[in-house]
């Protein structure tokens, strides 16, 4: 009874559309445990590389030395240095334009870096919304799978004289391990999914601070270099 009840032999002699949706459940957990891997080293990734550039950014480096280091570390920086750059690259480019008003000043560097931060956000979140789907829909997926394979075995049933549970227990069995299936392709992806949003809103937020920082000590410079030109 062991080996006849087992997941293999069970699947080996379920109807095809109830293999189908089993293959199926398979690949899409497979895909969804590698997504989260991915999503859990570049998370890391970004952590790391935040914690390092702010640590610079907060050493008492001067601001053209921090952008320079910037633009030589492209291919390595995190989000918090590229959204640096990208606020001082706009501020030096209207300062060479001769705009020497505060709030032109401002408003361009802060335009540049929140359009930035819209880009790193956008990529940090990427693939997210394909483990959403897949723990709300697997479910529903296996549930389908073993609805068909119920109906097939009492259909299958139907031509028999005499039912008994041995006769009826295999083909329930077979067909409730695609919902089985199901939940274990849903449940990892929606505790990856909640991990993963809550570990981005707080990326958010530091991104968000650091606009707002970097934008006061850009302001206390304009103000300080307007002063010092009357």
């Amino acid at each position: 009874m062991t080996q006849d009840f087992s997941i293999i032999h069970l699947l080996l002699n379920a109807s095809w559309v109830v293999q189908l949706v089993v293959l199926l459940l398979m690949g899409v957990s497979v895909t969804s445990w590698a997504g989260i891997f991915r999503k859990l080293f570049s998370l890391k990734a970004v952590k790391n590389l935040n914690e390092e550039f702010e640590r610079d950014f907060w050493s008492g480096k001067s601001l053209n030395e921090l952008f320079t280091g910037a633009q030589q570390n492209v291919k390595n920086s995190g989000p918090m240095e590229r959204i640096f750059a990208s606020g001082m690259r706009e501020y030096q480019k209207l300062r060479e334009k001769r705009i020497t008003d505060p709030s032109l000043l401002m408003d361009g560097a802060r335009r540049a870096m929140r359009a930035s931060f819209q880009r790193e956000m956008d990529s940090i979140e990427s693939n997210l919304s394909f483990l959403a789907s897949v723990g709300s829909v697997s479910p529903y997926v296996g549930l389908f799978g073993t609805v068909w394979g119920i109906m097939h075995a009492f259909t299958g049933l139907a031509a028999l004289e005499q039912v008994t549970l041995a006769k009826v227990a295999p083909g329930i069995a077979e067909a409730l391990v695609a919902t089985a299936i199901g939940l274990f392709a849903a449940i990892p992806a929606v505790l990856a999914y909640n991990r993963f949003s809550r570990d981005i809103d707080r990326v958010a937020n530091k991104l968000e601070t650091f606009i707002e920082e970097f934008s006061n000590i850009l302001q206390r410079n304009v103000g300080a270099q307007s002063n010092s030109g009357h």
